[in-house]
């Protein structure tokens, strides 16, 4: 594929996703969440139990089929490939302060673009978080971080996330007792878009994003970098597609769907230092891991064992902020997740230098 037509293929594919993103909230997702990563990993977590919040429990099918749709698409192309080996502990606890920093805002880097495009204004200071993130993160890129090389692994390794993506649906549908999930109207977790159209939704977006490895942090990072925009306009393309569909169903139904200004906006506080930091600490942490938490699903389904460890650190972070206290909620942050966001920032800078300037006196 030439450049141009590459350039062509990620902008019609954000086109598409912000579309589907869209009819996600029409169809039933709560407002400003067609996909967001963290969120939905949250919830799952909390389906199997593994944190007792009640108002956001429920295996989301958009997960599932991100994983899947992504796997199908590498196999496809022939670029399935069994892979992982690089610093997994490093990266589980990386990813774990991801999830920190995303639930301090209230979203991933997927969702605050979602937010902006439903005219949530505190998804603003989120992005000039995110971006100062992931500036410290090329800081130490240009030092020469890494976190080594990956190696070829058997096939089980590569094949057995997307074995548990396929019993997390067989659990979805048969609803077994020690499940949980949301009550009606008691949380986020309650809305959500009918199983089938919420897993087409993520065959789709996961197949798109496989195809264009869309990834929102790539993006910002290869235009500091590169000076390259493709990554980018991707996102942008997803930006005005789903403002331009908020509008359009604003116009034409009863609901709100672009609602700017800043209070009560769904699923969101205004506390603006601490949705800036919280994007900062996710911004960092996803630079050094190599991806968005959406690119995470995506290599996780082309078979990389690394980002499936990732995407378990991420439940991980989620369980555990729910569980102790760190998450925020619409009435603002928690005194733990502050702290929590602060020693964050500082264990992400620790793993940075010590995997860039220790690794140079070696």
């Amino acid at each position: 594929m030439n450049f141009k037509k590459e350039k062509t293929s990620i902008i019609l594919a954000g086109l598409l996703i912000g579309v589907i993103s869209t009819a996600l909230v029409f169809f039933g997702n709560p407002a400003n969440m067609g996909f967001c990563i963290a969120c939905f990993l949250r919830d799952t977590a909390g389906a199997l139990g593994l944190h007792s919040a009640a108002a956001v429990q429920y295996i989301r099918p958009e997960i599932i089929g991100l994983v899947l749709g992504s796997f199908l698409m590498a196999m496809g192309r022939k670029e399935f490939a069994s892979r992982g080996g690089s610093s997994p502990l490093t990266r589980f606890a990386l990813s774990f302060f991801v999830m920190i920093g995303c639930l301090m805002f209230l979203g991933c880097p997927f969702r605050m673009i979602l937010r902006l495009a439903g005219g949530d204004l505190n998804a603003l200071l989120g992005l000039g978080g995110f971006i100062c993130g992931i500036l410290a993160g090329v800081f130490f890129l240009n030092r020469g971080y890494s976190l080594r090389r990956t190696y070829r692994l058997p096939l089980l390794e590569g094949g057995l996330f997307q074995v548990l993506q396929l019993a997390m649906l067989l659990l979805l549908a048969a609803a077994p007792a020690f499940l949980h999930f949301t009550e009606a109207d008691a949380g986020p977790g309650a809305k959500h878009a009918a199983i089938w159209i919420s897993l087409a939704a993520g065959l789709a977006v996961g197949a798109l994003a496989q195809r264009t490895r869309l990834c929102m942090v790539g993006g910002i990072r290869d235009m500091v970098l590169f000076r390259e925009s493709k990554l980018l306009l991707g996102f942008i393309a997803i930006l005005v597609s789903a403002l331009a569909c908020n509008l359009l169903l604003s116009a034409f139904t009863q609901g709100s769907y672009f609602v700017p200004g800043l209070a009560g906006q769904p699923v969101s506080h205004t506390d603006g230092l601490w949705n800036f930091l919280g994007m900062l600490l996710a911004g960092f942490g996803c630079v050094l891991l190599g991806g968005c938490p959406l690119r995470q699903l995506v290599l996780a389904g082309e078979g990389n064992s690394d980002s499936a460890v990732t995407v378990i650190g991420l439940m991980a972070g989620a369980a555990f902020a729910h569980n102790f206290g760190l998450a925020s909620s619409a009435d603002g942050p928690t005194a733990n997740g502050k702290a929590a966001v602060i020693i964050g920032i500082a264990a992400v800078a620790i793993i940075a230098c010590l995997n860039t300037f220790q690794k140079k006196e070696n």
